[in-house]
């Protein structure tokens, strides 16, 4: 560039400019009696005597299982090192006979094994991919790369002994898997929150875990939420850091093309003494999407919580905000 030249500006729109061939959504084949589900460790470990409870629900609801080497492993806090994991994902997403893949556990460790993963297979043969939390990364990827939908859900270290005991939230999230798995129409009613704005939308469903999201950015698993209706949650942050991710939002312009704004559970981490900052969720959030015109629901029954229905990633949904109840329904 010679000396004295202008430099071009790098807005918020500009940067988060998409370099990808838009491809039309694939579902993959909903499950039958009989269909085998694949348990699999690419994040966190668990043992084998931890996903039973999941085991044997998924058995009453017809379904076979097939367990990966990686359930029973552990290297520190990972279900197996990089490459155990890396290979029993891969497994998973090529053996034929498995039609669903359920991730044991979050925890960290998926942006370790993405890129080494294989999607060729998969791409041709989809199958539903089941997680939450650093599952996100797998769900964005899947997104942002192949526009393959993908289940957004707890997963086997979030099943109760005996459901029958728990309460109905976590019974009614727990059977949504099932009810996703089975094809049916995903619909959910929630209570108001007065710091809710109204709206109707349509449009693809995306989304996870914030913090996740926020590390993804500009790397090839980064969502673009262009014409979509993006939800978040998290878990153990600082007030001062949920608004940092907020503003990483709007500063890579996630928020500014929105059709909805879906604002799960947010377990917050108590601010330090003589730290305080000033600010709640609401807060945080309405500051950052104050200049759009979009519904935003808060305190959606999605998150590290016992509430955490089943949402299908990439499917469209439409998103209803009224002064009464608020609707998310899949199309």
């Amino acid at each position: 560039m010679l000396a004295g030249a202008a430099i071009p500006s790098l807005s918020a729109e500009r940067i988060y400019e998409d370099d990808t061939e838009l491809k039309p959504l694939v579902a993959p084949k909903y499950l039958l009696p009989g269909d085998v589900i694949g348990i699999t460790c690419p994040a966190g470990f668990i043992t084998d005597k931890e996903i039973q409870p999941a085991v044997q629900q998924m058995q009453n609801w017809g379904f076979a299982i097939k367990i990966g080497d990686t359930v029973g492993k552990r290297d520190y806090t990972f279900g197996g090192t990089d490459e155990e994991r890396t290979k029993d994902f891969q497994q998973m997403l090529d053996d034929n006979a498995v039609k669903a893949i359920m991730c044991a556990r979050g925890g960290y460790g998926s942006v370790r094994i993405i890129d080494q993963l294989d999607f060729t297979h998969f791409v041709k043969h989809p199958k539903w991919i089941i997680g939450f939390s650093d599952i996100t990364v797998i769900h964005s990827h899947l997104n942002r790369n192949f526009n393959i939908a993908s289940i957004h859900s707890k997963m086997c270290n979030s099943f109760p002994e005996d459901i029958s005991k728990e309460e109905q939230g976590q019974i009614d999230s727990i059977l949504s898997i099932k009810q996703a798995l089975l094809g049916e129409k995903m619909s959910y009613n929630v209570p108001i929150n007065q710091n809710n704005k109204t709206g109707n939308a349509s449009g693809q469903l995306v989304g996870g875990n914030l913090k996740t999201i926020e590390s993804l950015s500009a790397s090839k698993s980064d969502i673009k939420t262009e014409g979509k209706i993006l939800f978040v949650e998290d878990t153990g942050e600082y007030l001062y850091s949920i608004d940092r991710m907020f503003w990483n939002l709007k500063r890579t312009g996630k928020l500014a093309h929105l059709k909805g704004l879906i604002v799960g559970g947010f377990k917050v981490k108590p601010d330090d003494p003589g730290e305080e900052f000033g600010k709640t969720v609401y807060d945080i959030v309405l500051e950052k999407v104050s200049g759009y015109h979009y519904p935003v629901c808060f305190d959606f029954p999605v998150g590290h919580q016992k509430t955490n229905y089943a949402l299908k990633c990439g499917v469209m949904h439409k998103l209803s905000v009224d002064k009464d109840v608020v609707r998310l329904t899949e199309v």
